[in-house]
């Protein structure tokens, strides 16, 4: 398990330079286990940091993650590790083990359960809203969504994909990847961007950028 300070979600993609000792161990022994026999998939959980720091231990984490799945890795000559891994399911912490020689847990694959879904019309509505937030956003300099963005045809994926193009804080994201079902995660996402966009409305009727300026 890699403990982090951000929320990985399935489909977003991961960039992690890692140099701790005990995670360059992880690593190690991640690719190692692609080479066994039958091999296992070159993968790691992640979990949000609730209270504590990513170095050093001692820290609070959640019990809802994301599994990665290593992309690419290139390891530098004193031992550390660039990556880039991608969220692939989400998953429930059911027990941690000692961090020993780094943190491990047992977990369980935590699929959203076959409940209704939102209508394909209501996911349009949210992908505009996406969209159109994306656009205030770059309007107060942050980056814009690529103007060839797809979504998936997938609920469940689109779902994913639309919270990880949306500017939202980790613990936004962690109350979307904890959502119980695809259609209770849409809701969360329509309320958490209604708040976004009305802020950002704001942001830009006053011309000031940062909504703490002045304070």
């Amino acid at each position: 398990m890699f403990p982090l300070g951000s929320v990985l979600l399935p489909g977003m993609l991961l960039p992690l330079h890692v140099f701790e000792d005990r995670y360059r161990t992880m690593i190690d022994d991640v690719l190692a286990a692609t080479a066994t026999d039958p091999p296992r998939p070159a993968e790691f959980g992640v979990c949000l940091i609730e209270r504590g720091s990513e170095v050093g231990g001692g820290d609070v984490r959640s019990g809802v993650g994301c599994m990665a799945h290593i992309l690419e890795g290139q390891q530098t000559d004193d031992g550390r590790w660039a990556l880039l891994a991608v969220g692939d399911r989400r998953v429930r912490i059911t027990e941690w083990l000692e961090d020993d020689p780094y943190p491990m847990a047992i977990v369980e694959d935590w699929p959203d359960p076959p409940t209704p879904s939102p209508s394909v019309d209501r996911l349009d509505e949210i992908e505009r809203v996406v969209r159109r937030v994306g656009a205030l956003a770059s309007e107060l300099g942050s980056p814009g969504l690529p103007a060839d963005l797809e979504f998936s045809s997938d609920v469940v994926s689109r779902s994913y994909q639309l919270a990880v193009m949306s500017p939202l804080g980790s613990l936004d994201r962690q109350r979307l990847l904890a959502a119980p079902d695809v259609a209770a995660r849409t809701d969360l996402l329509a309320d958490l961007l209604s708040e976004q966009e009305d802020l950002m409305r704001a942001q830009l009727a006053l011309g000031d950028p940062d909504p703490d300026h002045g304070e």
